[in-house]
């Protein structure tokens, strides 16, 4: 074995982090369950939820029999609930065409919903014990330093040297140990600022480390600039009931709550501009007499980042009916309802003022 993966392996033998997905016997559907989790978020993240959903969901027949609602109430707060929707999608096409197991062919495998080329290696080797290569930002880290990539990691040709040097790289018999002992590396020595060169169990096989290059490692292609959009939105208040509409089951947040809003110019006033946008985006005529801030709430994802300014609105006037995706809930109601950051904040805010 080469020197690389033995001081690699030994040291997670003695060093891994212990975690609720590595538990002995612990189901394939666990496992899958930590690696949808794991994608873009971070592990102390990940565990109270992972540990939550195993509560709610426990077989990948439980979750392939719930409803979109009870599966996004479960993931709030996790973000990329694009994650959470394909993951249902895949556990009851698991379910319906593979009897509940996930598939030990890799190409059906990468064809279930939200399962790409990483998820596909980190199944493969984890749960079927096959040698496959994981490639995630972390590992991408920490290849390019071990390499000394000067390659841009998110170019197609760094991304492809780096599969190339995974793959090449792979203890066989031993990929599972050695694609977590890499996770563990990223997470707890090679730091993205300040790796801990002096702790790390294969600083002599680094060549970042002999070139002194370990903090220019790894080399990413220019940003660009993060625009940054106002909403205006509505809080409508009726009987104890408050309006909310429903997004789009596809793009962001789909399928998630949100109070009524919409985009204003970046030079306009969002109070003068509520009603209009709001009339323009659900298509109902809306009059407001009086309106009060109840607050201004910012958010960054990962391509843009968004100012809501919320106003409470009273009386008003809709017509025609509300369109279907448009529906009065109780306010003592408003837990129930899967909402993205802003908007639970917004929920919050107002019970905390007004709780009934």
């Amino acid at each position: 074995m080469p020197r690389l993966s033995s001081k690699l392996l030994t040291w997670y033998n003695q060093h891994k982090r212990i975690l609720p997905w590595r538990v002995s016997g612990l189901s394939p559907y666990a496992v899958w369950v930590s690696e949808i989790m794991l994608q873009q978020t971070r592990v102390e993240t990940v565990i109270p939820y992972f540990e939550k959903w195993m509560r709610l969901f426990p077989t990948v027949e439980a979750l392939a029999q719930a409803s979109e609602q009870d599966v996004l109430n479960a993931w709030e707060g996790l973000g990329y609930y694009s994650r959470a929707r394909n993951f249902h999608k895949a556990a009851r096409i698991v379910v319906e065409k593979f009897h509940g197991e996930l598939p030990r062919d890799l190409d059906k495998l990468a064809q279930l919903p939200g399962i790409g080329r990483y998820t596909v290696g980190a199944l493969a080797s984890i749960i079927f014990g096959m040698d496959e290569p994981a490639l995630d930002g972390n590992l991408k880290r920490v290849y390019a330093r071990l390499f000394d990539v000067s390659e841009p990691i998110d170019s197609p040709f760094g991304e492809k040297l780096l599969w190339k040097l995974a793959r090449e790289n792979l203890p066989k018999g031993k990929a599972a140990d050695f694609n977590q002992a890499l996770m563990d590396l990223g997470a707890t020595i090679c730091l993205p600022k300040n790796p801990r060169c002096l702790l790390c169990p294969v600083m002599k096989e680094c060549k970042a480390r002999e070139h002194g290059t370990q903090n220019m490692r790894p080399v990413k292609q220019p940003k660009k600039d993060i625009p940054q959009y106002i909403h205006a939105a509505g809080v409508f208040i009726k009987q104890g009931r408050v309006l909310l509409a429903q997004r789009p089951s596809a793009g962001l947040l789909g399928g998630m709550w949100e109070f009524p809003n919409g985009r204003v110019g970046a030079e306009r006033d969002p109070a003068r501009e509520l009603v209009k946008v709001l009339n323009a985006g659900y298509r109902f005529q809306l009059r407001v007499q009086r309106k009060v801030l109840l607050g201004i709430f910012h958010h960054g994802y990962s391509h843009f980042k968004v100012s809501v300014h919320a106003f409470v609105c009273s009386p008003f006037f809709v017509s025609p009916a509300p369109a279907k995706n448009l529906k009065w809930v109780a306010k003592k109601n408003l837990n129930d309802y899967p909402m993205g950051k802003i908007d639970r904040q917004i929920a919050r805010v107002l019970m905390e003022q007004s709780p009934t």
